[in-house]
């Protein structure tokens, strides 16, 4: 059987979600003829089916080496890299097949961009959770230097003055309390805040979940990014990704109240513009 006929009969076990058969089918085409890079992107695909990421990778890097404009391996290797918590090296992946489509005009519907922002959001939240533990890490800090600092001042008082320094421990203790509170208190509020950075989902689009900057509103009363929309309809189709309703570029209307609400969002939380 050639190399060809193998991965024909793999499309079919795929297709049939016989994905331990379809891998093995590629695997006999790549033994016949390693120079065919889809050959490696198919297996990937089979390998993100049955979560076996490391493998994914290994077959996208494979497929790169061969052919790098292979958009499919990008694609895959995100996938992949997202699933391991690689968020870094997953947006770049995921980014670097998004354009390379946009570039060649080839519709990938929204699979490509669906995955772009799970992997943005995935690493948005990495990067909260680690900011977290770094202010949790220096407060446990600062409350250990108040206290050690306090224990050091009492040693001193006790050794000067062991019979009659009572009264000076005890505002030395009182001091020490009212600096844990403060410092705590400040950091309770600095939790409070932090718990409030999730951008209302009212002012994210609902094609790319990233805060509109140019919202624009579709006769369903539907609002999106204009240039989110406006590449859906001419990559995807003319149709509101929602309503599933006719819609053309001219029939989106700005939505200057909405674009309002969003700058002066943006305007009280700078950190947003990260988001």
């Amino acid at each position: 059987m050639s190399a060809n006929d193998l991965k024909v009969q793999g499309n079919h076990y795929f297709q049939a979600r016989r994905f331990s058969d379809a891998v093995s089918c590629y695997t006999k085409a790549i033994i016949h003829d390693p120079t065919i890079a889809t050959y490696y992107t198919n297996r990937a695909l089979c390998y993100l089916k049955l979560q076996m990421w490391d493998a994914a990778c290994q077959d996208c890097r494979k497929a790169l080496e061969t052919d790098p404009s292979l958009i499919k391996a990008y694609f895959f290797q995100g996938q992949a890299l997202h699933e391991l918590g690689y968020y870094d090296e997953a947006v770049a992946n995921l980014k670097k097949a998004h354009d390379m489509a946009k570039e060649q005009n080839l519709n990938y519907g929204d699979d490509i961009a669906s995955a772009l922002r799970l992997a943005r959001k995935k690493k948005w939240m990495m990067q909260e959770e680690k900011r977290v533990q770094q202010e949790i890490e220096l407060q446990l800090q600062l409350n250990k230097l108040v206290v050690a600092e306090k224990d050091r001042m009492i040693e001193g008082l006790k050794r000067l003055n062991p019979d009659n320094g009572k009264h000076d421990i005890e505002n030395i203790e009182e001091e020490c309390n009212q600096k844990l509170h403060q410092i705590n208190e400040l950091f309770a509020q600095v939790d409070e805040r932090r718990q409030k950075r999730e951008v209302p989902d009212i002012l994210c689009c609902k094609i790319s979940f990233e805060i509109m900057r140019d919202p624009v509103i579709t006769p369903s009363g539907i609002t999106y990014e204009r240039k989110d929309i406006e590449e859906h309809l001419q990559r995807v189709g003319h149709f509101d990704p929602i309503t599933r309703r006719d819609l053309t570029q001219d029939m989106l209307v700005p939505n200057l109240a909405l674009k309002e609400v969003i700058d002066n969002y943006l305007l009280e939380n700078p950190w947003a513009e990260g988001y």
